[in-house]
Order: C-alpha cells, then structure tokens, then sequence
C-alpha cells in the first residue's frame, strides 16, 4: 500500500468554510464529519489541475485557484484500516461569484451523491465538528491570514 496524493480547495465566504459531509466512522470515533472538495491526484496531473477538474466533476461549478496554502501529511486508522494521505492545500474561489449565495450544493461523484454546504469555520477550530485532513482545523484557525488577493487569473 502507498500514500494516496490528494488535493483540496479551501473555499470561504466570510467565516465559513464550503465541505461536503460524511456519514459513518472516522478516524476521531463515529457519526458526521467534513472535508472540503477535492480528490484523488491523478498520474500526470498536477494538483492545481485536480482541484479544477474535482469541483466542475463533483459540484459543476468552476472555480480560480488562489494561493497554495500548505502540505498535511496524515497517517490515520479507521476501525483496523490505516490510511496514509499527503494533501495539497489551495485557497480557491468561485468563478461565478453568485455562487457563493448558494447554501447547498449536491455532490456528485460516480454512483454517490451527498451534499455540501457551508460550515462556520469556529465549529471545526473549537471542535464541536470534525474536519479531515487532520491538521486542518488548526491551518483554519489562521484564516484570517488567508486571502483573497493573489488569485490567478486564468
């Protein structure tokens, strides 16, 4: 088994953060937790590339990268499965900017549908919500620092 490369779009309108939800176990016990949108890295692709393709896949919308926000690196288990995760971390934005008055967004990828919706940012920092990759809430804690200032325009 080796490391999956993945990549995640951190999406923010004002102090909430855009996740799709989850149902079942997780690393930190059982029940809901969040993860931004994103995905697997594909062979020959680079990361910024899956973010792009991820979004219009999963959610049909398109988006503008920002600025790379960071590496997490996890190794994790879930019941008697361990996972290994590096993942690469972009602050992104909608290149509609009426999306963003959206509340609800349905999450399509292969056979699953599941949903995304905007989450206060202070409910994964103090906890009272589980956010993955682990580290995560810790970056968020910072997002002030992020903004919105060096996306490319591409």
């Amino acid at each position: 088994m080796f490391p999956r490369s993945n990549a995640l779009g951190i999406l923010l309108r004002g102090n909430q953060i855009l996740v799709e939800r989850f149902e079942g176990m997780h690393s930190k016990g059982d029940g809901t937790y969040y993860r931004p949108i994103g995905g697997t890295i594909e062979f020959g692709e680079y990361s910024k590339q899956t973010i792009v393709r991820e979004f219009l896949e999963e959610l049909s919308v398109e988006i503008k990268i920002g600025r790379y926000i960071g590496c997490l690196e996890n190794i994790y288990r879930v019941g008697d499965e361990i996972g290994h995760e590096i993942t690469q971390l972009y602050l992104v934005e909608f290149a509609d900017r009426r999306k963003y008055s959206k509340d609800r967004f349905v999450v399509r990828e292969g056979e699953r549908t599941s949903e995304a919706h905007w989450v206060d940012i202070d409910d994964f920092i103090t906890r009272s919500k589980f956010i993955y990759p682990n580290g995560l809430e810790d970056l968020l804690s910072d997002w002030r620092s992020i903004s919105y200032t060096s996306v490319e325009r591409t």
